[in-house]
């Protein structure tokens, strides 16, 4: 429905229950833009073009939709952009980096429920509140929304940007001045024509080089550009063939994901931990043991990780995860014995990955270095 049929709808004041509504419903902030993103049309396709996103070949589709969110939904003329915060532990120290120490480490978004479920049902409840705001102040039904939470083909960092929620870092994550980069978005696209947010002057990165000095395996070929293919978080949950050897001992215990360039990232000091319950670490999987978890069968993996962002990942890259883990660790009986479980049943690719590591731990393969404390930002 064109957004002319709202004129009767006193938008300023709906604007205004919006951002209460969204507190109530969890989220620490919203911002209000429209849907014209050409700033961002030709960076989005140089990257695509120079294969910076390796195998993922979702983000070379819907482009269309993803430049001009007004096909992906027709109609809209407004773009709601929300930001939750995710922490379920406290946030890490500058300095607290995984160590190859026999513990797995799993990147701290996906420790609790699913973002997925959690705040696309949020953001649908709330899209359903501006819905009945909107038709209770015009006495006809005259909004359209629909609500995205990384569901669908949309630029969710850009839309961010753009509306003011932050800048987007050297990092390629969106930094917020008041609570870093731990937080999930999400979207509301609407035909709803309401007041544009005012983006406040952002600080951006200056001159701190932190994460990308940090990165273990140097995914940052530039400041603001990343190479998906060197990145550990690609490396280990989007691509499922596997991981190149060279980079296997950089990847050390990290067996979902990566958090090192937020770890160390200075505005990260303004993180709070979430008060949601639902993101709070499941099964202890905020220190789990590899050897405890490569005795995990697939059934088992199956059962622990309902609900969950680690099934993100089937049951192969799980162990393809673990062993890479397992080959950087101390050499540990338990572990030698969990690798040795797990080939039994394992694909030949992922057979290879537990022979890497079965050597690594016998001492017959290279000791991966272990990285202690965070460098320097200057």
């Amino acid at each position: 429905m064109p957004a002319t049929s709202t004129t009767t709808v006193d938008i300023e004041a709906l604007a205004n229950d919006i951002e209460g509504w969204a507190q109530t419903l969890g989220f620490q902030a919203i911002a209000i833009t429209d849907p014209d993103l050409g700033a961002w049309t030709d960076r989005f396709r140089t990257a695509l073009a120079e294969r910076l996103f390796g195998d993922m070949g979702y983000l070379e589709r819907n482009v269309d939709k993803r430049l001009a969110p007004e096909r992906l939904h027709p109609g809209t003329v407004r773009i709601i952009t929300a930001r939750m915060n995710y922490l379920g532990v406290e946030p890490p120290a500058q300095t607290e980096l995984p160590v190859n120490d026999g513990t797995a480490a799993i990147a701290r978004y996906a420790l609790g429920r699913d973002y997925h479920k959690v705040v696309r049902r949020r953001l649908a409840r709330l899209a359903a509140m501006i819905e009945a705001g909107a038709e209770a102040r015009s006495g006809a039904r005259v909004p359209r929304s629909r609500a995205f939470a990384d569901s669908a083909p949309v630029l969710e960092k850009p839309i961010a940007v753009k509306a003011g929620l932050g800048w987007q870092g050297k990092n390629t994550l969106v930094l917020n001045r008041n609570a870093g980069s731990w937080f999930f978005l999400g979207e509301i696209f609407t035909n709803l024509p309401l007041p544009i947010s005012e983006p406040a002057e952002q600080p951006g990165c200056g001159s701190c080089k932190a994460c990308q000095t940090v990165c273990p395996t140097a995914a940052f070929i530039a400041p603001y550009k990343l190479d998906a293919r060197r990145c550990i978080a690609y490396l280990t949950i989007e691509h499922k063939g596997a991981i190149p050897a060279a980079l296997r001992p950089a990847i050390g215990s990290r067996v979902f994901g990566c958090d090192d360039c937020q770890i160390v990232c200075p505005w990260n000091r303004f993180a709070q931990r979430s008060a949601e319950a639902d993101f709070a670490p499941r099964h202890g999987l905020d220190n789990a043991a590899i050897a405890d978890l490569l005795r995990w069968d697939e059934a088992e993996f199956l059962v622990r990780t309902a609900g969950m962002a680690l099934r993100r990942i089937n049951f192969s890259q799980w162990v393809r995860n673990l062993a890479v883990a397992a080959g950087n660790a101390p050499p540990d009986l338990r572990i030698i014995a969990g690798l040795g479980l797990r080939r039994m049943d394992a694909t030949e690719m992922v057979r290879e990955h537990i022979d890497w590591a079965l050597a690594r731990q016998r001492g017959t393969g290279t000791t991966a270095q272990v990285r202690k404390s965070a460098p320097d930002n200057a």
